[in-house]
C-alpha cells in the first residue's frame, strides 16, 4: 500500500486536495476521493474533504491502508435461471435477498449463490462482486443480468451505459397518480441530511424515469417504470420526489400501510443484446406471489 508526504507549492496553491493527490500519486480522481472519506489523507495532521482548496505549506499525508481480505464463499442456494449459457445468466432474484456481499451480509446473497452454480463469473467488479453487471436493492425481486467473462461483463456493461438494454419494472405506489404516463427527470446523489439516504440534489448525477399507470385503486397506483439511467435507489428516490412514494419502502415511503418486509418492486422485463451471437434477447417474469396477492386485495376491495 502507497505512502506519501509532500509540501504543497506556491503553484499549487487552491488545488483541490483531491487533484492534487490525484496527481502527486499518480491515482484516479475517484480513488484519491474515496481514500479521504475513509481518513486516510490528512493535511497538517486533519482529515479534510476532497473539496477543501490546498494552501501554501500544506503538509499533505497519505497512508493507504490494505483493504480488508473477505473470502466470499459459495453456498448451495437454489436460484431461479431463466436464461444460461457460456457467456452469461439471467437470474431472477427473490424479494429479501441481497446481490452481493457488504457490511453485514456475507453470507446468503446472489453472489454466494451464483459462485456454487459457476465455476466462472468474470472478474471486472472484483471478488465481492463477481459476476455482476447491475444490481437491484435487497427488496427489489426480478430479472437480473450475470455475466461469467469479462468480455460479456464489459458488452453488457457497455449496453446499460448506452441505454440500449431495456429495463422495465412494476412498482405499486401511494396515491393516485395525475398522469397517465410521465418521465421524471431530476439528478441524483447522497441526502444532504443523511448519508445512508439518496435524493434529489442539485448537484447531484443525471437521473431520467419513465413511467405509466397501469391501474389505479384510489389510494394505490400500479405503474411500469423503465429506466435510462442506473442511479442508486433511482425508482424509490423519483417517485417520493413526485410526491408518490413505493408502497411498503421503508427508507423512502410510510411505514406499515401494506404487509410485507419491503417495496413492491419488481424488475419484471430484460432485454440487452446477447454479447457473443448479438441475438436479441428479452426475458419476464411474473410479479412475486406476495406482490399479486396484494393487488387482488385491492381489486377487491374497489
Amino acid at each position: 500500500m502507497q505512502s506519501l508526504k509532500v509540501e504543497v507549492k506556491e503553484t499549487e496553491k487552491g488545488m483541490r486536495i483531491d487533484k492534487f493527490l490525484a496527481e502527486k500519486a499518480s491515482k484516479s480522481r475517484s480513488s484519491v476521493q474515496q481514500l479521504l472519506k475513509d481518513g486516510q489523507v490528512t493535511v497538517d495532521g486533519e482529515v479534510v474533504k476532497p473539496n477543501y482548496k490546498c494552501q501554501l505549506g500544506d503538509i499533505v499525508e497519505m497512508e493507504e491502508r490494505a483493504p480488508e481480505v473477505i473470502e466470499i464463499e459459495a453456498e448451495d442456494i437454489p436460484l431461479d435461471i431463466y436464461y444460461e449459457d457460456e457467456d452469461l445468466l439471467v437470474v431472477n432474484k427473490p424479494e429479501g435477498m441481497v446481490v452481493h456481499p457488504s457490511a453485514g451480509h456475507y453470507t446468503g446473497t446472489l453472489v454466494n449463490a451464483l459462485l456454487y452454480h459457476c465455476k466462472d463469473l468474470s472478474g471486472i467488479n472484483g471478488k465481492i462482486r463477481p459476476g455482476i453487471v447491475h444490481r437491484i436493492d435487497k427488496d427489489t425481486s426480478g430479472l437480473l443480468m450475470v455475466a461469467k467473462n469479462d468480455a460479456a461483463h464489459e458488452s453488457l456493461a457497455s449496453q446499460l451505459k448506452a441505454k440500449t438494454s431495456h429495463r422495465e419494472y412494476v412498482a405499486l405506489v401511494h396515491g393516485d397518480i395525475a398522469h397517465q404516463k410521465g418521465t421524471i427527470e431530476a439528478p441524483i446523489g447522497r441526502a444532504k441530511d443523511d448519508r445512508q439516504k439518496m435524493a434529489v440534489v442539485g448537484d447531484g448525477k443525471e437521473a431520467r424515469t419513465h413511467f405509466e399507470v397501469l391501474e389505479r385503486f384510489g389510494d394505490f397506483t400500479l405503474i411500469t417504470c423503465q429506466l435510462d439511467t442506473g442511479r442508486t435507489h433511482q425508482i424509490r428516490v423519483h417517485l417520493k420526489y413526485i410526491g408518490h412514494p413505493l408502497a411498503g419502502d421503508p427508507k423512502y415511503g410510510p411505514k406499515n400501510t401494506l404487509p410485507g418486509n419491503g417495496q413492491y418492486l419488481h424488475a419484471k422485463k430484460l432485454g440487452f443484446v446477447h454479447p457473443r451471437t448479438k441475438e436479441e434477447l428479452s426475458f419476464e417474469s411474473p410479479l412475486p406471489a406476495d406482490f399479486e396477492e396484494v393487488l387482488e386485495k385491492l381489486r377487491t376491495k374497489e
